[in-house]
């Protein structure tokens, strides 16, 4: 019997993960490398950062199909965190407070707490980290080899000390090159995303800008263009990539009150970009596997852990990635292992070949995943949903702009309890069940208002209901159905089918059900 167990999944790693663990490497490498550079941090602590995720995590998940690395949602406060600390080794004592912090939300059972965080609130956040990402790039991207062009907060980009200021020698330090690099990138990474371009994806696009822009450069020196880049222009990978790595100062754990805020706050917004992305994952897989949040939450917690310990930046669970690997045909988490090993051949290796990317190539990459994070379609698609969802949004947006991501999510989960108070929220629904014949019937009475708040309590209520029996949810005395409601019954309506439910709905509207980002 364990031959055969063997057998089978030697068969299942062969044929599926396999390839797609060497696909999801393809789009993992460029991605370690850039948001490592969007932090402010070395890059091989990005690198590190996906090799933990694909060697460590995937072994404590439960999740088949979810693939973890650094996430460019991080990057903004990663980079803020790194400032505000003044000390690399002291900012990785953050990042290994954060592994514990979610260790014990995990242990404590808390991994619903994505939950109760309005998607209005969660969207304008991932908004504002897409145009902070954005404008952090836009330097590299026009080719400028100074690190510091711009180093504070978001509302200090502008002022005469960060950008007038650098304006003055920006001339001095940009290369055709490189803007013409970044033009080419930007042109292919837009254009492979539009559907006509799906037949032509033999190769992940991050992957092909990458190739590319280390081709383009080569023949700029080897024709001695004004168009070469400089050397700092290009990704530095030490040839041992363990020579140069940093490790956290415990002398200083105790030291300051903000290198414990700092790994909360990280580990907060880490735990909610992995709680949306296996959610997110979970809803892809064909097999209807459901990834259990709590072990999810150690499992990230140990890699944190480790990436503190090891140099790295921290990490999520990808969607971008875990996509790839859907794609691919992963089918276990052996993909996510081997798309682990890959990072580490690669670094071992091949570092000098990572050393020829340019940074314009990186750039033009998180200017693409900025600007999905921040789509001016869902600024259209916010407003339509009305006032009680646009306003929160907009203002987290905001004063996660003018402030920080503590500060404006906290506001703008404050705007959203508001109006929860306004219409006078109670917790509204009774089931009742009856049978006919030899078929179960049930029905879902919402009445007065049902908000977000609800969300836990009807999604187990639904997961509840057996196989193979009629379910009616009536909506037709509500006077107001929270939109993340609407979400999770629209989410139900999807996969009701697949489970062999009859499903009625009354006066109740579905809604397009998509990813946070």
């Amino acid at each position: 019997m364990i031959r055969k167990k063997i057998r089978y999944y030697r068969l299942i790693w062969l044929k599926h993960d396999l390839p797609a663990g060497l696909s999801v490497f393809l789009v993992a490498l460029p991605l370690c490398l850039g948001i490592a550079l969007a932090s402010g941090a070395p890059l091989y602590a990005g690198l590190l950062s996906g090799i933990i995720g694909g060697l460590v995590v995937s072994l404590v998940s439960g999740s088949q199909l979810a693939v973890s690395g650094p996430a460019a949602g991080l990057s903004t406060l990663v980079a803020a965190a790194i400032i505000s600390l003044g000390d690399y080794r002291v900012f990785l004592l953050a990042v290994m407070i954060a592994g514990l912090f979610q260790i014990v939300l995990g242990v404590l059972k808390l991994g619903g707490i994505a939950n109760y965080f309005p998607s209005s609130v969660i969207k304008g956040m991932l908004a504002a980290i897409g145009i902070i990402l954005i404008s952090k790039q836009i330097p590299l991207a026009l080719g400028y080899d100074q690190p510091d062009f711009w180093s504070s907060g978001f509302p200090q980009l502008f002022t005469s000390k960060n950008f007038f200021g650098n304006m003055a020698n920006f001339n001095l330090h940009i290369t055709r090159g490189a803007i013409l690099i970044t033009g080419v990138s930007l042109l292919i990474l837009i254009l492979l995303q539009q559907p006509f371009a799906r037949k032509w994806k033999v190769i992940p696009a991050p992957l092909l800008v990458v190739v590319l822009g280390v081709i383009t450069n080569l023949v700029f020196t080897s024709v001695v263009s004004d168009f070469s880049l400089k050397q700092t222009q290009l990704v530095n990978i030490p040839s041992n990539i363990f020579e140069g790595m940093l490790f956290p100062d415990f002398s200083k754990l105790f030291s300051s009150s903000e290198i414990w805020k700092a790994g909360v706050i990280i580990g907060m917004l880490a735990t909610l970009e992995t709680l949306l992305s296996v959610e997110a994952i979970d809803k892809l897989d064909v097999r209807n596997r459901i990834t259990p949040v709590n072990r999810e939450l150690i499992a990230q917690g140990i890699g944190n852990m480790a990436c503190g310990l090891m140099g790295a930046i921290p990490m999520t669970a990808v969607i971008v990635r875990g996509a790839a690997n859907v794609d691919a045909g992963g089918r276990t988490k052996l993909s996510s292992f081997t798309h682990g090993l890959f990072l580490v051949m690669a670094v071992l290796l091949v570092p000098f070949l990572l050393s020829m990317i340019p940074y314009a190539s990186l750039a033009a990459i998180l200017l693409v995943t900025g600007l999905n994070l921040t789509k001016p379609k869902l600024y259209a698609n916010m407003w339509k949903l009305g006032w009680k969802q646009f306003l929160p949004f907009v203002i987290t947006i905001l004063v996660i702009l003018s402030t920080d991501l503590l500060i404006g999510v906290s506001i703008g989960l404050l705007l959203s309890t508001y109006f929860i108070i306004r219409n006078n929220f109670k917790a509204e629904y009774k089931i009742k069940e009856t049978r006919a014949h030899d078929t179960i019937v049930y029905n879902i009475k919402l009445n007065s208002n049902v908000t977000f708040l609800n969300k836990v309590n009807l999604r187990k209520a639904l997961d509840q209901i057996p196989e193979y029996s009629v379910l009616t949810i009536d909506g037709s005395d509500c006077t107001f159905i929270d939109y993340d409601i609407l979400e999770v019954i629209s989410e139900y309506n999807n996969k009701a089918r697949n489970r062999h439910i009859e499903l009625h709905l009354l006066s109740i509207e579905t809604v397009s059900v998509t990813a946070v980002h």
